[in-house]
């Protein structure tokens, strides 16, 4: 089978696509990628000449070009989008664009193709803020709190709509906060990993007791997988892992793992409506396709950070001047950069 993967050369895609050539050797994948600022060919250095491999440069935003690439594949896996909330807050439009836009020309694409299978990756941002002890089902309420979850939501909605309208054979996945190899140091983890492996202060946004569900990337490729093989078609399905932690234990674990001292974290301005707490219940995925997390977080830190150490040459690349002129501005300068959102209404915790 060809599998037509978007946004194959990001953080989630590039892993996918590692794992998929590994686990079905009959397989071959057309990467389509448009290479924006998170987009690395380094993260595909092992695989860019391998033979069931083929890279498309190419914008999501791109019908035409969209629907060259999805000829001759039977299935789509589609992750390219616009993913970091801060980026969204600060430069709403880009993030809507590609997340609504490039979504409706696959969605087009796959639906005048006819291909057998259509999944879109989507994210537990969608449930926004739960509860302290809640978990978010696949029916719970969307109630997004940033421009790139309110796009998601919207993306997810389209797809549902083009299940009902045109009987399109597509799925829905869900994850909850990745973490892995090849991840942009803007996300959290890496960005901890980053500074205090170079001795740096590690930014903690507000409190740091924002709680998350964390999952190894590659329990989340498994179980993309999973639904792309054994789901059923106009299906939701919640990937998450067992831990539910906060971002300043997270922190501390990481200046543990590297033997670095706690005087590092450092307190920073909170952004706004940033959301407290996600968690969700994947009981659906595991009933329907017997997926479990095999990864557990101690042991998936320590080879995160492990990888980090080890790929100093990838870490440089991508540390490069685009990435420090945006850290200076939000991070080193972040009192001036937020100023904007001054007016923003307090959140209750």
């Amino acid at each position: 089978m060809k599998v037509l993967v978007t946004g194959g050369a990001g953080f989630i895609g590039s892993n996918f696509i590692h794992f998929l050539l590994a686990a079905r050797p009959r397989w071959s994948v057309v990467n389509y990628d448009k290479l924006s600022y998170a987009g690395n060919l380094a993260n595909l250095a092992s695989v860019m000449k391998h033979p069931r491999h083929t890279f498309v440069r190419g914008d999501v935003c791109d019908a035409v070009a969209v629907s060259a690439a999805m000829r001759g594949c039977a299935a789509v896996v589609h992750f390219a989008a616009e993913s970091h909330v801060d980026r969204s807050i600060y430069e709403p439009a880009p993030v809507v664009h590609t997340n609504l836009t490039g979504t409706f020309h696959l969605l087009q694409a796959a639906r005048e193709l006819k291909v057998d299978r259509f999944l879109h990756v989507s994210t537990d941002e969608v449930y926004g803020d739960l509860e302290p002890s809640g978990t978010a089902a696949e029916d719970s309420p969307l109630r997004p709190s940033s421009p790139y979850s309110a796009s998601k939501a919207g993306s997810d909605l389209l797809v549902l709509s083009f299940v009902r309208t045109y009987a399109l054979p597509a799925l829905i996945t869900r994850s909850s906060n990745n973490y892995g190899p090849y991840q942009f140091p803007e996300k959290f983890l890496p960005l901890m990993i980053t500074n205090a492996l170079a001795g740096e202060a590690l930014p903690i946004y507000g409190d740091g007791r924002q709680q998350r569900n964390w999952l190894h990337v590659e329990d989340n490729c498994r179980g993309i997988l999973a639904v792309l093989e054994d789901g059923r078609p106009g299906s939701v399905y919640n990937i998450g892992g067992h831990d539910v932690e906060d971002n300043l234990a997270m922190a501390r674990r990481i200046l543990r793992l590297l033997d670095k001292p706690d005087a590092l974290l450092r307190h920073v301005a909170d952004r706004p409506g940033h959301d407290r707490r996600y968690a969700l219940d994947s009981s659906k995925l595991r009933t329907e396709t017997g997926w479990s997390p095999q990864i557990p977080l101690d042991e998936g830190l320590e080879r995160t950070v492990a990888w980090y150490r080890e790929h100093p040459g990838w870490l440089a690349q991508v540390l490069d001047g685009s990435y420090k002129i945006y850290y200076a501005k939000y991070y080193e300068n972040r009192d001036a950069a937020l100023s904007a959102f001054a007016g923003a209404p307090e959140r209750k915790e």
